[in-house]
C-alpha cells in the first residue's frame, strides 16, 4: 500500500479544511500577516509607478504605447524587481503559517533570515513557471491552471527543504495525483483576489482626488497597497498550508518537522 492510500483509496487533499484554516491563520495572526503582505504590494506598487507611471501602476489607466522600447523595458524591469519581492513575501508568509501550525512564533527578522537564500531561486523559477503558463494559457486556459497547479508549492520547497532550483521538480513530484484539486483552490485564491482588486479599484476611484498631490498620490498607494495585502497573505498562507498536506499524505511528515528550517 502506498503512502497516498488507505486501503486503495487515495487520500484527499482536504481543499475546504486548507481554505478554513488558512483564513483562520490569516485571522490569528492578522498584524504579522497584514505587514508581510503590504510589504511586498507597497514594494511591488512602488517599482510600478517608477517603470510605469503611477494611473498605469493602479489599473486607472493603459501604458503609453507610443514608445514602445519605454514601455517593454520597464514592463521587464518591474517584472522581475516584483517577482523577487513575490518570492520574498511568499516565503516570509510560509514560514509565518507553519509557525502559526505549530502554535509558535518568531519575529519576522528570524523569518528574513530563513528565507532571504531562497528569494532569488524562487523569482527566477517565477519567472519560469510564468512563462510556461503562458504556454499552456495558448492552448486552453485550463492549461495555464494546470501549470501553476503543477508548481504550486515550489516556493514552501525551495524555502523549507533548500531545494533551489530543484524546487520546480519537487513540486511537480508532491502535486502529483492532486492537481485537480490545486486548480480548484488556485481558483478560489483567483476569486477572492479579484474580489480584493474590485474593492481596490473602488477605493481608488473614492480617492482620486487626493492623487493630485504628492501626500495625495501617497495615501492612495498605501490604501491600495492595504488592500492588496490580504490577496497576497491568503495566497501566501494557503500554498504553504497544500505543501504541509501534500508531505503529510505522500511523507508521512508533521508539521513539527517541516518547522525543523528554524532549529
Amino acid at each position: 500500500m502506498s503512502d497516498t492510500s488507505i486501503q486503495g483509496s487515495k487520500l484527499p487533499l482536504g481543499v475546504g479544511s486548507i481554505l478554513s484554516e488558512t483564513f483562520s491563520i490569516f485571522a490569528a495572526n492578522f498584524a504579522k500577516v497584514i505587514v508581510l503582505g503590504f510589504a511586498g504590494s507597497f514594494l511591488g506598487l512602488i517599482i510600478n509607478v517608477l517603470f510605469l507611471g503611477f494611473d498605469v501602476a493602479l489599473g486607472t489607466a493603459e501604458p503609453d504605447l507610443a514608445n514602445m522600447d519605454t514601455f517593454w523595458v520597464g514592463t521587464l524591469l518591474s517584472t522581475l524587481i516584483g517577482m523577487m519581492i513575490y518570492g520574498l513575501v511568499t516565503a516570509l508568509l510560509v514560514l509565518l503559517a507553519y509557525d502559526a501550525k505549530r502554535g509558535k512564533s518568531n519575529s519576522i527578522g528570524t523569518y528574513f533570515m530563513v528565507a532571504l537564500p531562497a528569494v532569488i531561486p524562487i523569482a527566477i523559477m517565477m519567472v519560469i513557471v510564468t512563462i510556461l503558463a503562458s504556454i499552456g494559457a495558448l492552448a486552453l486556459l485550463v492549461g495555464m491552471f494546470w501549470v501553476y497547479a503543477v508548481f504550486y508549492v515550489m516556493a514552501p520547497a525551495a524555502v523549507i527543504e533548500r531545494a533551489g532550483f530543484g524546487a520546480l521538480g519537487r513540486s511537480a513530484q508532491l502535486t502529483k495525483e492532486y492537481r485537480w484539486p490545486i486548480v480548484g483552490l488556485f481558483i478560489v485564491i483567483i476569486i477572492v483576489t479579484i474580489l480584493v482588486q474590485v474593492v481596490a479599484g473602488f477605493l481608488v476611484a473614492m480617492l482620486t482626488g487626493l492623487a493630485s498631490s504628492f501626500i495625495g498620490s501617497g495615501i492612495v498607494l498605501v490604501a491600495f497597497a492595504l488592500l492588496s495585502a490580504i490577496a497576497y497573505a491568503i495566497a501566501g498562507i494557503a500554498i504553504a498550508l497544500v505543501y504541509a498536506r501534500l508531505r503529510e499524505i505522500k511523507e508521512g511528515v508533521e508539521v513539527s518537522e517541516i518547522a525543523k528550517v528554524f532549529d
